[in-house]
């Protein structure tokens, strides 16, 4: 399809851009977990310890984990609203912090895509954790135990099918999720491109509708692009409201 379709209107409303960098570098190995370290600083520190729940499972091979701390018992309800319905998700305790585990994620990008959303919505603190090396190679291992059930490794975002994708930079505001839905009048997906999340305004194989909906989007002083959507990762097609 060539080169991505791109149209960039600077944002006139006073917005304060938040600077929120995703990084994947080896941080610590503790019960074959070796984590990535995304706006990790302070966690540690804020230690819940809950002897009531059971110890995190580390990563299947090949797989990545999502962990979010548990500051309030609101936040596995809030992320059942936010993450599709297909993810598996336990509560469980990681050193002495009680957190929501989020597996099935076979990406990097896209768990990291979904690590950034959720500390954008309400500043959860959200970072990625992958098998370590040794762990891996054992896995490699012949293995004698039943297989992973597949219901726990259902979540595989896939990319968009072939046409154009209409993507809206919220500026770590997911709230903004609302104004689209508002000025497009129907849902609001999200997705990761580049390596970071998106609002997904829409996906269509016609290219002037998609420059149409570009230039409404641009007139609200949305920052908005079109895309090749096969470059893009479908994380969910529709957006959790924030209270």
């Amino acid at each position: 399809m060539g080169d991505p379709i791109m149209r960039q209107t600077p944002i006139k409303l006073p917005i304060k851009l938040c600077v929120f960098s995703v990084k994947v570098a080896l941080a610590a190995v503790v019960a074959g977990i070796t984590i990535t370290g995304i706006n990790i600083t302070g966690i540690m520190g804020q230690r819940a310890i809950a002897q009531s729940a059971p110890a995190c499972e580390p990563p299947a091979a090949g797989e990545y984990l999502l962990l979010v701390v548990s500051e309030s018992g609101q936040t596995p309800e809030q992320l059942r609203r936010t993450l599709p319905p297909n993810a598996s998700t336990t509560v469980c305790r990681y050193l002495d912090n009680t957190v929501t585990r989020v597996g099935g994620f076979t990406d990097a990008e896209v768990a990291n895509s979904w690590a950034q959303y959720l500390s954008d919505l309400g500043g959860m603190q959200a970072f990625v954790a992958r098998p370590s090396e040794a762990t891996s190679t054992q896995a490699q291992a012949p293995n004698t135990q039943p297989a992973p059930s597949t219901e726990t490794l259902s979540y595989n975002p896939q990319p968009l099918a072939a046409g154009y994708a209409v993507l809206v930079d919220y500026f770590n505001r997911p709230e903004a999720a609302t104004d689209v839905q508002q000025v497009l009048g129907s849902q609001v997906g999200l997705v990761s491109y580049g390596q970071r999340p998106y609002l997904l305004a829409l996906h269509t194989s016609d290219a002037a509708v998609a420059n149409s909906v570009l230039q409404r989007l641009s007139d609200r002083n949305f920052l908005a692009l079109v895309v090749d959507s096969r470059r893009v990762i479908l994380l969910t097609p529709a957006v959790a409201s924030v209270d």
